[in-house]
């Protein structure tokens, strides 16, 4: 039976704490779509993507009435394009881009996920291809996110891959200065990825998934903010310690993935579709109220990125993801905690004050769900620093056995310190200063692989 408090509750985390369904994505299997040309292929993708995807957006919008749900971005992830177009050259690889995007459009998606590569054995023609192709279709494309995998705790590290996308990270935000190198926020690389991820830039349809799937990414920022609040209020702060707060956010948590689980189920349902996984992460937008940034403030650091940050930051991590699992058998993706600097209010300010830098942050990565992410940067920063950047943040998920990413943004013509704004759910900031660039060249240049870690053999 479900008790009025509990409706109550729900109404509550809807109406005044941003509580929203952030993605229902549609994972679509597209490796029976390849013809004999680039034509045939792209025809295929394109009716495979109009007969599984055309009810996706209207049937969220009837559901998210029926249930006073919001659901912010309706989206589709489908099977890497490396595995999809293993053959095509580099303008193969732009005429797939132009088609998804196109297919994007026609069923009215917010975003399609997929122009990705795993490369964390080795460099294929393919994933070259793709990746040669990657600066001119993200940038004439609307809708297209890219993402590859360059690493895992099993393979290792391909260091030679990281210094090829250090070079294509400067190239897409140089190929878009108008927007303040946008084109790079639609990328992200990982170690780990999980094939079941419905968030973007990183969301594929990984192998070994059904032919089509419904997974939903449920946040709750301010849900856990407001409940940590009231929980402070009634008991006092002197009366309670952090296993009474982690207790308290578990509880918030099953709550969210609840609400997110019913909406992906009768999502499903409605499309004939089987149901994935929730992913209850704490992806914040620059709302006020919707930050992670003010809940590690509520749970006591004054400045984010002082003392203490990364220790909130495991303990909120951890406790979300017991609530989420609690609440749902199918708990998967990332969930977790998110900390994307633009679109974090409180992060980002906490940039411009100077509170957090790009070290804290990477210690920060360490412990929450995903690594560095939507870091807008200097564009003066070289290729090879970039690569640097990402080689660090990829052994953090090589080790940890975890899954780590990196999303930057060389925003051209702009220093530390100077802002720049995307618009939407991508926010905006301050410049985050990179400290001693231009001296890692030489680590970077020597290529190769950085070997897995011992206990990878678990064979």
């Amino acid at each position: 039976m479900i008790r009025s408090d509990q409706i109550l509750d729900t109404v509550a985390m809807i109406q005044k704490e941003n509580l929203d369904v952030r993605a229902v994505t549609l994972g679509l299997d597209l490796l029976d779509c390849r013809g004999a040309t680039v034509h045939e292929t792209c025809s295929r993708i394109q009716a495979k993507i109009r007969r599984f995807g055309a009810g996706l957006v209207p049937t969220c919008q009837a559901l998210a009435e029926k249930y006073c749900i919001p659901v912010i971005n309706k989206r589709m992830a489908v099977t890497p394009i490396a595995h999809v177009c293993a053959g095509f050259d580099r303008a193969g690889f732009i005429a797939v881009a132009h088609a998804l995007n196109d297919a994007a459009s026609e069923i009215g998606i917010d975003f399609i996920g997929g122009f990705s590569a795993n490369v964390e054995g080795g460099l294929t023609p393919a994933s070259r291809a793709l990746i040669a192709a990657m600066p001119t279709a993200l940038v004439a494309t609307q809708k297209v996110c890219a993402s590859i995998n360059v690493g895992s705790t099993r393979y290792g590290i391909n260091m030679d891959a990281i210094v090829l996308l250090g070079q294509t990270i400067k190239a897409l935000a140089e190929a878009s200065p108008d927007t303040g190198g946008f084109a790079a926020a639609k990328f992200v690389i990982f170690t780990n990825q999980p094939n079941d991820n419905p968030f973007m830039a990183g969301a594929i349809h990984g192998l070994g998934q059904p032919e089509a799937v419904i997974n939903v990414g449920v946040s709750g920022p301010g849900v856990i903010a407001r409940a940590l609040e009231r929980r402070l209020e009634q008991a006092g702060a002197t009366q309670l310690g952090l296993h009474d707060l982690a207790d308290e956010i578990k509880r918030a948590a099953f709550r969210v993935t609840r609400a997110g689980e019913l909406m992906g189920k009768r999502v499903a349902e409605a499309l004939n579709i089987p149901f994935g996984v929730v992913d209850v992460s704490l992806a914040p937008t620059p709302a006020v109220g919707d930050s992670v940034g003010e809940i590690l403030k509520i749970l006591g650091v004054d400045a984010i990125g002082a003392p203490g940050s990364t220790a909130i930051v495991a303990l909120l991590n951890d406790a979300v993801k017991k609530g989420g699992s609690f609440a749902s058998q199918s708990v998967g993706g990332l969930s977790g905690a998110f900390i994307p600097v633009c679109e974090d209010r409180e992060l980002a300010n906490a940039v411009r004050d100077g509170s957090l830098v790009l070290e804290k942050l990477e210690a920060m990565t360490s412990v929450c769900s995903v690594g560095l992410d939507m870091i807008a940067i200097p564009g003066s920063v070289d290729a090879a620093t970039i690569a640097a950047i990402i080689a660090d943040e990829m052994v953090i998920g090589m080790i940890n056995n975890k899954t780590t990413a990196v999303r930057l943004i060389p925003v051209p013509g702009k220093e530390a310190g100077d802002f720049v704004a995307f618009g939407g759910l991508f926010g905006e900031s301050a410049i985050l200063p990179v400290r001693n660039a231009g001296q890692s060249a030489r680590f970077v240049n020597f290529g190769g692989r950085i070997p897995a870690p011992i206990h990878s053999l678990r064979n």
